[in-house]
């Protein structure tokens, strides 16, 4: 098990606080908010999806769903936003452009000013095509969105380097794009998390705790339960600290069985970080 410190007081972490991804628990929304509850975490990030998508949910929705939220003692650590397409694609894309503002919109409604998507690579400072045109504009008006809402579109990490993402970051002029940063996305597709999450400094708008191993000559690289991969967290842990961030650190279970097991154990492996 990698990452675990000599002892509770090498590393506390006011400034972090633990939440989960609802989805990982593989429930309906009510009965997923009692576990998460239990599990003695602050916060929940949910998909904006179904019930909780931005045209189901009316106002009296919104104010329904935060009661909910209240009633189990957690807060809206962000919205996902799944799309069937990247944005860098031409087909129907400005229908998703418009869904994501609305989903934005909805992240300002509820609480957490923050959307998590998967927009599509970010280009190199050499590639100018009609995919990076199309993902340069999009990102550009969401931005522009963002920074009327005051919301985020915090951008995940893994198809690129954190450094690669850092120099297309900064062709934007908006505090409404962000990223969200995941370190077991970057490891699993060759990229060093470490080294990405310090490019990313003062773009991180939240932290998916995630854990995976490497390649290997006789596997592919692979997700592993929280503290059982290759992802250093004392040293991860410690550069969000170095990097200046304060927020959330939503634990992602998407595979493997009992959930509900593994998503107490991986909060019981980050509270020996987070006081």
């Amino acid at each position: 098990m990698r990452g675990l410190p000599k002892s509770p007081s090498d590393m506390t972490m006011n400034s972090l606080k633990i939440g989960v991804r609802l989805e990982s628990f593989g429930l309906p929304l009510r009965r997923a908010l009692p576990e998460a509850g239990k599990l003695g975490v602050g916060g929940v990030q949910v998909d904006a999806v179904g019930d909780l998508s931005p045209n189901a949910l009316g106002q009296t929705g919104r104010r329904e769903f935060r009661n909910l939220l209240r009633a189990h003692n957690l807060e809206l650590t962000a919205l996902g936003c799944p799309l069937r397409h990247a944005l860098d694609e031409a087909e129907n894309q400005q229908q998703r452009i418009e869904h994501v503002r609305k989903v934005m919109t909805l992240a300002f409604d509820l609480g957490p000013r923050v959307v998590i998507a998967s927009a599509g690579r970010a280009p190199g400072e050499d590639e100018d095509d009609a995919r990076t045109t199309l993902l340069t504009e999009a990102l550009r008006n969401l931005g522009q969105h963002g920074d009327r809402t005051g919301t985020v579109l915090a951008l995940e990490t893994g198809l690129e380097s954190g450094e690669q993402l850092r120099k297309y970051l900064d062709r934007f002029d908006t505090a409404g794009l962000g990223v969200t940063l995941d370190p077991a996305n970057l490891l699993m597709n060759g990229f060093d998390p470490y080294e990405g999450a310090r490019a990313l400094a003062g773009k991180v708008s939240q932290v998916h705790a995630k854990d995976a191993r490497k390649a290997g000559a006789s596997r592919s690289a692979q997700e592993v339960a929280l503290g059982h991969g290759d992802i250093d967290w004392t040293r991860f842990l410690g550069l969000l600290v170095e990097i200046e961030y304060r927020g959330w650190l939503t634990i992602e279970q998407e595979s493997g069985e009992r959930r509900p097991e593994a998503l107490a154990a991986a909060v019981t492996f980050l509270k020996r970080f987070v006081a």
